[in-house]
């Protein structure tokens, strides 16, 4: 299976000024997320789409390959990520290059590691389903059968639609949420169902001790906090 990694790293942060290139321990942020994919076992090709000039040459530096230069109107702060992962299928297509399957890393989940990365590409090419995506166990307390919605009338029901909630933390069901590490979906489901998802989706749980997702300078902190502590 011809899987491309793709790290979209756009120009204009706000919640951390310049993060993607910003030195994080004695290199920038992207390196740790680039040197890792182009490690990898199952990944025939990594590219970076960016807008940022700054970025590109940063990334130039680490090896990774830039196509193009990111259209404007795919980097603004409201730009969703499909178009993003269209426009590079889009340009290899147009040059006769094909992928089954494409891997998105994000810059912001800097310490997953290439064993990790390799064991959820492995358990996706094996697992016959549309997409892959790393999680975490939602903590029992927001479990979504001890979560609450609001009604017509402005009263609260069970977010699962269940008429009874689960009374012992014994019974709850495991529930997880995606942390943005790793998303890995087939090419046919991007562009025929413009989903990042499709209907089947199988997982990989991140290991707790190295997860951070750099949104904001506390995020941030955390971080520099994991890399002194050798995590």
């Amino acid at each position: 299976m011809r899987i491309l990694g793709l790290i979209p790293a756009r120009g204009g942060s706000k919640g951390v000024p310049g993060k993607n290139i910003k030195l994080l321990g004695n290199k920038p942020l992207l390196a740790y997320t680039s040197e890792i994919a182009l490690q990898s076992n199952y990944l025939v090709k990594t590219v970076l789409s960016s807008d940022d000039d700054k970025i590109i040459e940063v990334a130039k530096s680490l090896g990774v390959e830039i196509p193009f230069k990111r259209p404007s109107n795919l980097a603004e702060d409201s730009s969703p990520t499909l178009p993003v992962i269209k426009h590079v299928l889009d340009y290899y297509k147009a040059k006769g290059e094909f992928f089954d399957a494409v891997c998105l890393l994000q810059v912001t989940s800097p310490f997953r590691t290439l064993t990790f990365l390799d064991e959820a590409l492995n358990k996706f090419i094996n697992s016959d389903t549309d997409s892959l995506v790393s999680v975490q166990e939602v903590p029992h307390e927001y479990n979504p059968h001890w979560t609450f919605e609001l009604n017509k009338q402005g009263n609260l029901k069970i977010a699962t639609g269940e008429t009874e909630i689960i009374t012992r933390r014994q019974e709850l069901p495991k529930a997880y949420h995606r942390d943005g590490s790793i998303y890995i979906t087939k090419t046919a489901v991007i562009e025929k169902q413009n989903s990042l998802f499709g209907n089947s989706i199988s997982y990989i749980e991140s290991p707790k001790e190295f997860y951070v997702n750099i949104d904001t300078l506390k995020d941030w902190e955390k971080a520099e906090l994991l890399l002194k502590n050798n995590i």
